[in-house]
């Protein structure tokens, strides 16, 4: 008699063995049809599970995350089962859930088409109409070779192969349909009713460059048709606003493959560059940073101290003169200790904290390379706090206003908080009770703030746990760009101490931060979410004045020169062509203010103001269109 436990705490009892299914069907029959799979306390099992012991169970739908990874698992069988029917020749390998969708590898003897792509979602769509029972079987790695074998799946085989021959191996049967997999799967073909294929491209075999090229057909699938279409949409939104194309249409930066992942910034591009860069100094400055900089290539004995060489070693730059191999900095920590150790520190001058626009270069791989988002070239804004112990606190409290309100000046007032705890103990230095230490520091500091955070085991860097800080954009993207790590070791790896106030030598703690990341990827998701048109405060150009006739021509550049002498980057556009074909040439390269000059604005020593979504917001004196311009700027990309 299995006693099961809901999430609420209610129990039901049985009087014999009892599946999943038949635990949703007693409590009723929406959760019933509902229902793709459960969870017996962590584990994922399918709805014909059989529970015989008293058990704590969750009967998961598409309304959880793990029930749309069910879906999107299975909504990839139903691909490769489509493709199979469709290309009976083609061979199926890996078909993994990623996120927002799912992908499948295949080999097959021609390129797949647009058109195969229509024909394999109408197959598919016909073989979930049909609700094919799934059926999970189990098979000796033997027997499944010998399966694959006769099915002609040779890199089934070879998957198998690697497997250790005493292991038993999951199966997922529907319809002609057969794949080894670990599932949980959807109880029929029937519950997958809302999915898309979007795109195939080239996939070398286990990703190894040195294998075969196969075909990767990427889906996308939700519980119902409103969420598909939403999703796609944001997929058609932001494609409007990839920052590649934007950033082209609005001459703010290129690259080119002279300069694989760097970036070649025109003047509007870096203009906007400049303009954060003083405000996030600003920002620091008031918070007490110090600004430094430090060099660009430093001997690799200094890495391989720090445990960077190690770690990291293939993904550095690195440069042989002198008889010296010499790394390209991938980073800035161990260059800011060097600053730290100049001169013994006293502890009343912790906390010390130092901030550097540290450019950076990192070997990524060329395929990962992506605009702005990915580069090898990076500068970020880094800094390094060296305090005592009891500091780390309020330090990380500090912080978290910092980066909170840098993130609502640009525009971004939902914030997500992770925390990172210590890697597997072989990827990782120092020991447990520093490890201890820290993960507690930076989980108190966030209680202490009272935040919502979540946890994410193992995903901490080498040295120490870390707080990551997500945006949330307009599409409902999220993009991780903010850092907070609390390191009890390369301070001491690299020799950093100060004077207690006992008088003894002790090793500081070692706060690494940085509030946007990489100035490069910062800029990218700005230009995405605002879709190229920058609030003031960030436009490039702020407003732009327009004359009608060669006669205001020169009251149009006084206008120009006494807001540019009032710190507005404004121009004057005097070239002799129409007004409207100026305005709509300025409109659409969403300049946030134009100012137009005819005679009577001559006359009255004023100018006629329109906003860059066409408003007209009528004729002003330049002081008013002042007070109105430094209101904006002021009022950042705050939206209240």
């Amino acid at each position: 008699m299995p006693t099961i436990t809901l999430p609420d705490g209610s129990q039901k009892q049985f009087e014999s063995p009892v599946t999943v299914h038949q635990v949703a069907e007693s409590i009723g029959p929406g959760l019933a049809k509902a229902a793709l799979a459960g969870r017996i306390g962590k584990t994922l099992v399918d709805t014909s599970h059989t529970i015989d012991v008293d058990s704590e169970l969750s009967i998961i739908t598409g309304k959880d995350g793990e029930g749309l990874e069910v879906l999107r698992h299975s909504c990839a069988h139903l691909m490769a089962q489509a493709v199979q029917q469709l290309f009976p020749s083609a061979q199926v390998t890996i078909g993994p859930v990623i996120e927002d969708g799912f992908y499948y590898d295949f080999a097959y003897e021609r390129p797949f088409t647009p058109e195969d792509l229509a024909n394999i979602e109408k197959k598919m769509a016909e073989i979930a109409k049909q609700d094919l029972k799934v059926d999970r079987s189990v098979m000796s790695r033997s027997d499944s070779v010998d399966l694959f074998t006769k099915m002609g799946e040779s890199y089934k085989v070879e998957l198998l192969e690697s497997i250790p021959a005493d292991e038993n191996i999951s199966f997922y049967r529907q319809g002609d349909f057969i794949d080894m997999c670990r599932g949980p799967h959807v109880p029929g073909t029937g519950k997958i009713q809302a999915f898309k294929l979007t795109n195939v491209a080239g996939a070398y075999w286990r990703g190894d460059s040195g294998n075969e090229m196969l075909q990767r057909i990427y889906g996308t699938a939700w519980p119902d048709k409103k969420s598909l279409k939403q999703y796609l949409h944001r997929l058609e939104e932001a494609e409007k606003r990839d920052h590649r194309k934007l950033g082209k249409k609005y001459d703010l930066f290129h690259t080119q493959e002279e300069a694989p992942g760097m970036v070649f910034w025109h003047p509007k591009g870096w203009q906007i560059w400049q303009i954060i860069e003083q405000y996030i100094r600003e920002v620091q400055n008031e918070n007490g940073y110090q600004e430094i900089n430090t060099p660009q290539m430093v001997d690799m004995s200094l890495w391989e101290k720090s445990g960077h060489a190690d770690k990291f070693g293939d993904d550095m730059f690195s440069v042989n003169t002198d008889n010296r191999l010499y790394a390209i900095k991938p980073m800035n920590c161990p260059c800011h200790i060097q600053v730290f150790n100049q001169g013994l520190k006293s502890y009343r001058e912790l906390p010390l904290r130092l901030a550097e626009f540290g450019s950076c270069h990192r070997n990524e791989p060329s395929g990962t390379l992506q605009g702005l988002m990915r580069v090898r070239a990076l500068v970020q804004d880094d800094a390094h706090i060296f305090c005592a112990e009891s500091q780390i606190q309020s330090e990380v409290i500090n912080f978290i206003d910092l980066l909170t309100d840098v993130y609502r000046d640009f525009g971004f007032d939902e914030i997500i908080i992770k925390l990172s705890t210590r890697p597997d103990a072989e990827k990782r230095v120092g020991n447990d009770a520093d490890w201890d230490r820290a993960e507690k520091a930076l989980a108190d500091a966030m209680d202490a703030k009272g935040l919502d955070w979540d946890l994410l085991p193992g995903e901490g860097a080498f040295y120490g746990p870390k707080i990551e800080f997500s945006l949330k954009d307009c599409l409902g993207r999220v993009w991780q760009c903010g850092t907070m790590q609390v390191d009890f070791s390369m301070p001491g790896r690299l020799d950093a101490q100060f004077v207690a106030e006992d008088g003894s030598r002790q090793t500081p703690v070692m706060l690494h931060r940085a509030t946007l990341g990489s100035f490069e990827r910062f800029i990218g998701i700005l230009i995405e979410n605002y879709a190229g048109e920058m609030p003031p405060w960030l436009a490039p150009v702020q407003a732009v004045v327009l004359n009608i006739t060669d006669g205001q021509a020169d009251y149009c550049q006084k206008v120009a020169n006494s807001l540019k002498n009032k710190g507005f980057r404004v121009e004057a556009d005097l070239r002799n062509e129409k007004v409207g074909f100026k305005i709509r040439e300025h409109t659409i390269q969403k300049v946030p203010y134009l100012l137009v000059v005819g005679d009577r604005e001559l006359e009255g020593g004023q100018v006629a103001v329109r906003a860059r979504d066409g408003e007209d917001l009528g004729v002003m004196t330049i002081d008013d269109f002042s007070s109105l311009l430094t209101k904006e700027v002021e009022k950042k990309g705050r939206t209240a």
